[in-house]
This record gives structure tokens, C-alpha cells and sequence, in this order.
């Protein structure tokens, strides 16, 4: 059924090089997906739906209406990737961390990349994310993105390009974990046939980086995660997280700062606590420092912090390099702190604070994607060959009140992958969000979430926006 009559319509298709024709390493894949009986295949769609169910693997959707909580959809056929293409992946966003890490120190400390004109400084300090708070701040073992997930597409001419950088608090790597589980329990024969790179030491790979990012002196460091509470759409993340690392789960209220040290509340008095996996932003990360109006975080946190008695993972600042306007210097940042040309292209990208982009941008509005620089999880974003004639005089209208928060991309025709459909298989446009651990050396976890635009032509993939899952098989070469 996939060989025979699925289509590609013209797209880089993941899967399939043309009708009929796998692509190289990935036949006997295809062959087997084909031999499983119609209706046999969308019963197996549907016990992995009841499994997300009975797990809770869901996530919020925030709305007008309410906030709803569901499942985070799954698609049963697999993303696949060849060994020597994910080996490329992985070297080049060990290049971009590694670029990146070095940038938010220069930043916040010596600023050399502003006295020697690569990047503005004014252009960095009015970013919303920059905090000031941080200027000086030695962070344990110059380190300040231990963790990160780096958006990735590929465009129809095949080409794999970096669409965003993720390093505040990136989610979806549960779901990497529970989408394999799903996939191996629902589809075992498929395993038997492919040489899939495991992705389960995933949490074990996170201990044990948040055991190196301990500050000097802590031979078995406490560890936490840090969460919210229960009302956050990655909640369900912050509990599997703590569960798979065997430690503790805690929210602001949890957490005290007595004598210097930041410690735990439990049921036997007060322990102290060296590391902390932070799942909420900075704002609300000390109402001392950040937000007075914080009840999620801890009061006096950032000065044991700045003492060097407690790590913050990710370090406070560090969403400076997710601004979607700092994004488009990444290529001369990774020029200027290794010397090396980048590895992996950005997509090419206009600023509309410079004013001969900004001129182009508004003569091609209904042509480009605009991009709030600083939103996330798909809001705010104008695809404009698919945008009303009252979407695209709002975004104008947003984009001269405060031209420095916009940028603009080129409509890309995203790749995709055969997905389960009503009517059999049919291509749904897909991104890749990759995650890695930066602590002794950086690791890039063998596998990725896939966000896969359920809705039939959407290029938006994110879950908020009616994207789901797949299931990424990294293949061993």
C-alpha cells in the first residue's frame, strides 16, 4: 500500500525518493509497513492512542475557551534517518552549542564580539531575554547551555537548515522516550528489520551531566527538577524526567534558601540541594530579583547562585541566544569563536529592524513567514501564502510599532513523511528537534522528535497549533 500508491507531490519526502521508490537503506522498511493489513494498522493506531491515554502522556492546550488537556497525537510510521546524515546532525550542532555557550559568556562578561562590530550590543541588551542580572555571573564550569534542542528542517532541494535554538526550557524529550516505547510495543516487527540506535539512556545521560555541573566540592550532588506545578503543559515531562533520574520533583514552595544554601523541605528537616534542572523561566525563577510577583519560584535563589553553592541548569541569561534576531548571527558567531564555517545553514532570514529589510519584508508580506522574536511554541507566526488579508495588515501593523521583534523567512517547502491518514498514507510536513547535554563534552541524544503537521498542508508543527509526533529511528551505519 505505502510503495505502490503513496505519493510525494513534488516534495523531499523522507521516506520515499519517488512513487514507489524507497529511499536507499529504507526498502525493506517500506516493504513491511506495506505487508501490514489495512485495518490491522489503524487497530495498532489506535491501541497506541489508548496508551497515551492510560500513561498521561498529554499536554495542555491553552485557548480562549479554556485550557484543555490532551494527548500529544502520535503517528505510527516512523521518521527515519540515515547513519551518515545523523552523524553530520551531530557534528554540527555540537559546533552551534559549543558556538553558542561561548557567545552568552562573552555577553555577559567581556563583550568582545561588541567591540569587534560582529554583533551589536545594543541589538543583544534590548533583546527581552537578555538579563541584565546576569552581567558578571561566573556559572560552574563556564557552562550556561547544559541543556538544548535545536529546531531543524529540511527544504524541498533536500537541504537540512537550523530554523531555531532552543536553550531556556526546551521540552518534548519525553516523548522521544515514550514514542519508541510506543513504536516498539505496537510495531516489534519492525525493529527486527531495522538497525535502530536506542535513545532509552537518555535520562541516565541527563544525571549524569547534571552530576558534572555541580558546584566544586559536591562528591554525590542532590539533584532536583524544578517545576511549575501541576498546571504547566510540560508538566508531565518535569514528573517523568525526576522519575527516570531517580530524583526528586519539587516546586518552588518545596525549595528554601537557609544559611546560604538552597534546601529541600522534607519530612525530615531540611536538606541541601547542589543542582537544579529549572523548568520555568527566569522571570519566575526569584521574585527578589526577577518578577516581585513570582509564587513559583525561590526568594533569594540567584545569590546563592552567584555564590557558586547551587547550579541553575539552564543558567539564568541563557534565552539571550534564542532570540529569533540573535539566531540569524549564529553563522558569523560560530566564525568568530571557532574560526570554523558553520555546518549546518540557517535559513535565510530578514531583519526588520534594518530598514532595507524591513522594506522588503512589508512589499512581500503575503510571501514570507513573520516570526515574533521571542515567542515560541508556534504563536504569533504569519505564514503569508496562507494568511487572510487581516491577518497579513495586523502583522504589518505589529511589525512598525517595534520593528526589533520581528524577523521574516522565506516560505519553505518542508519535507515530509508518510503519515497515517483516514484514507491510508498520505505526506505531512515535518521538523526535527534534536536534544543535547552539554556537561563534560556535549552529547547528542541518537534520536529526535519529529512534530508532524496533522492538518492536511499545514506547515505549522507544534502541538498547540494541531502538530503531532512520530517517532525518530536513527539508523545504525
Amino acid at each position: 500500500m505505502l510503495s505502490e500508491l503513496y505519493q510525494t507531490e513534488g516534495f523531499f519526502d523522507e521516506m520515499m525518493e519517488t512513487a514507489g521508490k524507497p529511499r536507499v537503506g529504507m526498502q525493506r522498511i517500506v516493504e513491511q509497513l506495506s505487508a501490514i493489513d489495512r485495518v490491522e494498522l489503524y487497530r495498532r493506531q489506535r491501541e497506541a492512542e489508548t496508551a497515551l491515554h492510560e500513561l498521561g502522556i498529554t499536554f495542555t492546550l491553552k485557548s480562549e475557551d479554556g485550557d484543555t488537556e490532551r494527548i500529544f497525537p502520535f503517528d505510527l510510521i516512523p521518521r527515519i534517518i540515515p547513519g551518515k546524515e545523523w552523524d553530520w546532525i551531530e557534528k554540527g550542532l555540537k559546533q552551534r552549542i559549543a558556538a553558542l555557550n561561548l557567545f552568552i559568556q562573552d555577553v555577559y562578561h567581556d563583550g568582545k564580539i561588541f567591540k569587534d562590530k560582529v554583533v551589536r550590543e545594543s541589538l543583544v541588551k534590548s533583546s527581552v531575554c537578555y538579563r541584565k542580572e546576569c552581567e558578571g555571573l561566573k556559572v560552574p564550569g563556564g557552562i550556561w547551555n547544559h541543556v538544548s534542542g535545536t529546531d531543524l528542517v529540511r527544504d524541498k532541494d533536500g537541504q537540512m537548515y537550523v530554523l531555531e535554538d532552543n536553550m531556556r526550557c526546551p521540552s518534548g524529550v519525553s516523548y522521544v522516550l515514550e514514542n519508541r516505547d510506543l513504536m516498539k510495543r505496537t510495531l516489534p516487527d519492525l525493529f527486527r528489520i531495522g538497525r535502530v540506535r536506542p535513545v532509552e539512556e537518555y535520562p541516565a545521560k541527563l544525571r549524569q551531566m547534571l552530576d558534572f555541573a555541580a558546584p566544586p566540592g559536591c562528591e554525590s550532588p542532590v539533584v532536583v527538577v524544578l517545576t511549575p506545578g501541576i498546571y504547566n503543559s510540560a508538566y508531565y515531562e518535569h514528573s517523568f524526567l525526576a522519575q527516570n533520574m531517580g530524583v526528586e520533583l519539587v516546586e518552588g514552595r518545596d525549595l528554601v534558601v537557609h544559611e546560604g544554601f538552597v534546601k529541600m523541605r522534607t519530612t525530615r528537616g531540611l536538606r541541601r540541594v547542589d543542582v537544579i534542572y529549572r523548568r520555568l523561566d527566569d522571570d519566575f525563577l526569584d521574585p527578589e530579583v526577577f518578577r516581585p510577583d513570582s509564587c513559583l519560584g525561590v526568594p533569594g535563589i540567584m545569590e546563592v547562585y552567584k555564590n557558586g553553592r547551587v547550579t541553575l541548569a539552564n543558567a539564568p541569561g541563557t534565552g539571550v541566544a534564542d532570540d529569533k534576531v540573535i539566531y540569524s548571527y549564529v553563522p558569523d558567531i560560530i566564525r568568530y569563536y571557532l574560526a570554523e564555517e558553520p555546518i549546518i545553514p540557517n535559513v535565510p532570514t530578514y531583519l526588520c529592524e534594518k530598514a532595507d529589510d524591513l522594506k522588503y519584508v512589508l512589499e512581500h508580506l503575503d510571501e514570507l513567514v513573520v516570526k515574533p522574536a521571542n515567542a515560541s511554541g508556534g504563536m504569533g507566526i504569519v505564514v503569508g501564502p496562507h494568511a487572510t488579508k487581516d491577518q497579513l495588515a495586523a502583522v504589518r501593523e505589529a511589525i512598525l510599532a517595534d520593528p526589533r521583534e520581528y524577523i521574516a523567512q522565506p516560505t519553505l517547502s518542508l519535507s515530509r513523511v508518510p503519515t497515517l491518514c483516514d484514507d491510508g498514507f498520505e505526506g505531512r510536513h515535518v521538523d526535527l528537534r534534536p536534544y543535547a547535554l552539554h556537561g563534560d563534552g556535549v552529547y547528542v541524544l541518537p534520536g529526535a522528535l519529529t512534530r508532524v503537521a496533522l492538518k492536511k498542508g499545514s506547515l505549522i508543527v507544534n502541538s498547540s497549533q494541531g502538530g503531532g509526533s512520530k517517532d525518530t529511528w536513527v539508523l545504525a551505519e
